[in-house]
């Protein structure tokens, strides 16, 4: 997956940002390309970057003799191995992302002039599955009625997540959701259903990626009494396969007869 990039005003976890800041946000374990403008570079151009609110160099770029350090020791070793510089731009590339690499990076270019870019990067961790257990008792104590229908009891939850939404959906409306702004905590949402009536499912979402799990089974929920839904999806698709096709014959079979009308008409 890749990243989302885009400028703004923002007010970040590094500071507050103006017109010309870019944001990037980009799953753990993609890489990131913090792009230079190639208009901007001259041949005898001095590149550095630098990162975090203590402005630590991390690459410089001297253009004039054409030699690159690339810091990545420093920072106890928090890039070994990570950085990579395009050579015609000067644009630097963080492969393999972690939480860790999450910050502020500038980018100065002296020459004639001087020009200063900067990147907001934010990395996030991969979203874990959702996982749909069953709140309701298992054996019930009270005998009741077979025509009553017991309400289904759902819990869908996340581990280790932060920054994150978790909400259920009944086909594309929103039924319920949670937010959370903390780092590594779980996360549980319960779901009280008298019968399963519908698509649902359980979504946990960044602002830009999701994962999703669909309660499509009725493990955990009864069907409810005369509901279409209540068809599996492969039987539903073949009943409309089966109605086309019988329409078109009929369609066909129509034109046939009306046709041969006409032919014995004019004979």
């Amino acid at each position: 997956m890749g990243f989302l990039e885009y400028s703004r005003n923002c007010l970040c976890s590094s500071g507050v940002f103006g017109d010309t800041d870019k944001v990037k946000l980009v799953m753990e374990g993609d890489s990131v390309n913090l792009q230079i403008n190639v208009t901007e570079i001259q041949t005898d151009d001095l590149i550095m970057w630098k990162f975090g609110t203590k402005k630590t160099l991390i690459v410089k770029i001297n253009r004039a003799t054409n030699e690159i350090s690339i810091k990545d020791d420093d920072l106890d070793g928090r890039f070994r191995g990570r950085l990579k510089v395009d050579h015609q731009t000067g644009s630097l590339i963080i492969t393999n992302t972690r939480t860790t690499d999450s910050g502020l990076y500038e980018v100065t270019i002296s020459g004639k002039t001087e020009t200063e870019i900067r990147f907001n990067v934010t990395v996030y961790a991969r979203l874990p599955i959702p996982v749909i257990i069953s709140d309701s008792p298992q054996n019930s104590s009270s005998s009741s009625s077979s025509s009553s229908q017991q309400n289904c009891s759902l819990v869908c939850s996340v581990v280790n997540v932060g920054h994150v939404t978790l909400s259920w959906y009944k086909g594309n409306s929103l039924l319920s959701s949670i937010s959370v702004s903390d780092l590594s905590i779980s996360l549980s949402l319960p779901l009280e259903l008298e019968c399963l009536d519908d698509f649902y499912s359980c979504v946990v979402a960044y602002s830009f990626t999701n994962q999703t799990t669909l309660l499509n089974n009725t493990q955990f929920c009864q069907p409810c009494p005369d509901c279409v839904f209540c068809c599996h999806v492969p039987e539903v698709v073949t009943r409309l396969v089966i109605s086309a096709l019988v329409g078109m014959a009929a369609a066909f079979i129509l034109v046939y007869d009306i046709s041969s009308r006409k032919g014995e008409q004019e004979r």
